[in-house]
C-alpha cells in the first residue's frame, strides 16, 4: 500500500467521506496565472485541487511577491480562514490549468459535522502547515541562501519530482523569481546559488525546469 502524503487532503479520506465532499462541492476550472483565492476576501468557500498545481503567495508593501508555498491535487485550500471567520491571509495563483472542487463554507461545515473523522484530517493538514511555518522562520534567520536553494530543491524533487536513469526531473514550472520569492533571497542571489549547484554538477536546469542529477550529494548538504 502507498503511503498517503500528510498535505493529501483527498487521499486521507475514506470512501463514504469522499462521496460526501464531492456530492456537496462544485467543479470549477482555473486558466493558469488566475487567482482561485485572494488575500483578505471573506471566506466564502473552501477548493480542494482535483488536477494542476498553485502557489500560496503574499505581497510585501513594495509590492513585491513572497511564495509561501505550492499546492498540489489533493490539497485543501482556504480552511483557517473559514474555520477561524477571519479574511484569508494569502492568495493562491494557479500555474497551470487547474481544475478544483469548490464547497460553500455552509457546506464544509455541514461535511465536518456529518463526518467528524474529517475534523482530524484538517487538524493534521493545519498542524503541517503550522510546523513548516516555524521551520522556514527559523531556516530564514540561520541559514544562507545556497542551503535554502537546496532544501527548496530537495523539497520540489520529493513532492513533484518524477525519477529517471540520470536523476529526478522537478515537474513543477517553477521560475528563478518564484524560487526567490519561496527561499527569502533575491533572485541575484538565487541564480548564483544554481550556478553554484549547477557546477558542482547536482542538478541542471532549463527554462522553468530543474533536473535533480545527484540526489544525494544534495540531500546531505541540505541538512
Amino acid at each position: 500500500m502507498t503511503a498517503v502524503a500528510d498535505h493529501d487532503f483527498l487521499g486521507m479520506l475514506n470512501p463514504e467521506e469522499n462521496r460526501a465532499l464531492h456530492s456537496r462541492g462544485i467543479v470549477r476550472r482555473f486558466r493558469r496565472g488566475a487567482a482561485m483565492l485572494r488575500e483578505g476576501e471573506d471566506p466564502t468557500r473552501v477548493l480542494v485541487l482535483l488536477e494542476g498545481r498553485a502557489k500560496a503567495v503574499t505581497f510585501t508593501e513594495d509590492g513585491k511577491e513572497v511564495v509561501l508555498g505550492f499546492i498540489a491535487p489533493g490539497e485543501l485550500l482556504g480552511e483557517v480562514a473559514t474555520i477561524e471567520s477571519r479574511p484569508r491571509s494569502a492568495t493562491v495563483i494557479t500555474l497551470e490549468p487547474v481544475t478544483a472542487l469548490a464547497l460553500a463554507t455552509s457546506d464544509f461545515w455541514a461535511l465536518l459535522d456529518e463526518h467528524p473523522r474529517v475534523w482530524v484530517v484538517v487538524h493534521r493538514i493545519v498542524i503541517r502547515r503550522l510546523r513548516l511555518a516555524d521551520l522556514q522562520r527559523k531556516e530564514f534567520s540561520g541559514s544562507n541562501t545556497l542551503s535554502r536553494v537546496s532544501r527548496r530543491l530537495v523539497e520540489l524533487s520529493d513532492t513533484h519530482g518524477t525519477e529517471s536513469e540520470d536523476g529526478v526531473t522537478i515537474t513543477l514550472p517553477i521560475s528563478q523569481e518564484e524560487l526567490a520569492g519561496w527561499t527569502g533571497a533575491s533572485r541575484e542571489a538565487v541564480t548564483k546559488a544554481l550556478r553554484t549547484l549547477r557546477d558542482l554538477g547536482w542538478i541542471e536546469t532549463g527554462r522553468r525546469s530543474i533536473s535533480v542529477r545527484d540526489s544525494e550529494a544534495l540531500r546531505r548538504f541540505a541538512r
